[in-house]
């Protein structure tokens, strides 16, 4: 799948990703805003002292009735006196103030380039230049026209290592870069924490839906968030309402039959009073309908119980019942039933009712032609519980195995029995989503394999 199509089906990617991209963005411009900033702060502050220094230049600037013009006293910044410590002063002189006159010991043997603009008296221009030591230069200039020789021009020039500018805002930024990293792993684990426990409703309520399904309880227990309670409150509705229609058809069913075995009941007894061709053949056809009954009547009880939620039935005690059962009625054959150990928790999803039917004709099958031996073992695999129930008679063939699971078809006429216990056995297995299959046993007979879905 997709990460856009996995991000579309989850509500928690969803959240997350909205979150992770907002947060992104707004760390992201608040740092490039706030880089900004400082870096206009730190170029104002600059540009403050280099305005500090030309306003000192041009105050301790003297020009002679010669016109040769001098410092009255140094400048004070220590910097000036150091060779390109990366602050500068300049004096350009002449009529339009373009030829050297006075420079700064810090510019040792070189002088600055100064941009060929056209400046009026007293105005200030800010350059970006080329400097000494192959360094870039903030340079602020001033012009002036003393009143001594107005003819005379000169140019006050000061300047300052663009790296004094660039270094405290790249630190500046790498301190940014990580401080506001750090805040947006905090905002996205915040996200991820919000999140989860925005959704833990719905995972509680996953829990108890499962609760419901696995047959712990009937109804969605727990306080939830007046968002969720609404939809919780719905699903209780639900399940009461599913679980009274469940009732009302098995109580229907159980009516149905109940009111046709009456009858029916009536006719065979009559029928068994006379002793002529038409109460046998009466005889006869009540018993095939009361058969057809019992059929029916199991697969809707069945269809009933798969609708109901929360439905499940324990293994062990059911098998356990049903071999005290047929170890009685085949007594006098000294047959042995023998079941394998199994985990006393495993269930079957359904009804007590249709998982005795369903154990209860393959068993009973299995003894009617099993020689002297039966067994019985269970596993659970995959959600699956799959019980063997093994015999050592005659078996049937690969034909007969998936003829005698039809509807009222047996393998040997002769051998009492209706024909609809296996029938009703598979059916009941498909009812739940299981299965029933007929292979050939290890112990020579007939191996029965009935899947249910585990509780």
């Amino acid at each position: 799948m997709s990460a856009p199509a996995a991000i579309h089906r989850s509500l928690r990617l969803r959240l997350l990703a909205g979150s992770l991209v907002w947060i992104v963005a707004a760390v992201a411009i608040t740092g490039f805003l706030l880089a900004d900033l400082f870096g206009q702060h730190v170029r104002e502050r600059i540009d403050a002292e280099l305005h500090g220094h030309l306003d000192q230049l041009t105050a301790v600037l003297e020009v002679a009735a010669d016109g040769s013009a001098t410092l009255r006293l140094p400048l004070s910044d220590p910097r000036l006196s150091r060779p390109y410590a990366g602050l500068y002063w300049q004096v350009d002189g002449g009529p339009a103030g373009t030829t050297a006159l006075l420079r700064s010991r810090s510019l040792w043997d070189t002088a600055l380039a100064v941009p060929a603009d056209a400046l009026a008296d007293g105005e200030v221009h800010v350059h970006d230049v080329a400097g000494p030591d192959a360094s870039r230069l903030r340079m602020m200039e001033r012009l002036i026209r003393p009143a001594e020789h107005p003819d005379t021009a000169y140019r006050l020039i000061v300047a300052l290592d663009t790296r004094q500018i660039d270094e405290p805002v790249e630190e500046f930024s790498t301190l940014l870069s990580i401080a506001l990293g750090v805040l947006a792993l905090g905002l996205i684990a915040a996200a991820v924490v919000q999140v989860g426990v925005g959704l833990a409703p719905l995972k509680r309520m996953h829990a108890a839906l499962s609760a419901v399904r696995d047959g712990h309880t009937r109804r969605l227990e727990g306080d939830y968030p007046q968002e969720v309670q609404p939809l919780v409150d719905e699903l209780n509705t639900l399940l009461a309402h599913d679980e009274a229609m469940v009732e009302r058809a098995r109580t229907q069913a159980g009516n149905l039959a109940h009111a046709v075995k009456t009858p029916l009941t009536i006719l065979a007894n009559a029928a068994r009073n006379e002793p002529s061709a038409l109460a046998r053949l009466v005889d006869e056809q009540v018993g095939d309908a009361r058969r057809q009954v019992d059929y029916h009547l199991a697969r809707a009880r069945a269809a009933a119980a798969v609708q109901q939620p929360g439905l499940k039935t324990a293994l062990r005690p059911v098998l356990d019942g049903l071999v005290r059962v047929m170890s009685r009625l085949h007594a006098d054959r000294d047959l042995h039933i023998a079941q394998a150990d199994m985990d006393e928790t495993l269930s079957c999803r359904g009804d007590a009712q249709d998982l005795q039917e369903m154990l209860g004709n393959l068993l009973d099958n299995a003894c009617k032609w099993a020689r002297r031996q039966v067994n019985i073992t269970a596993t659970v695999n995959d959600g699956l519980i799959t019980v063997h129930i093994d015999d050592d008679g005659p078996g049937l063939s690969e034909a007969q195995r998936s003829t005698v699971l039809a509807r009222g078809v047996r393998a040997d006429e002769h051998t009492p029995g209706t024909g609809l216990g296996l029938a009703i056995a598979h059916d009941l297995a498909r009812a739940y989503g299981g299965d029933l299959r007929l292979d050939a046993a290890p112990l020579g007979g007939l191996r029965a394999t009935l899947q249910l879905p585990a509780a």
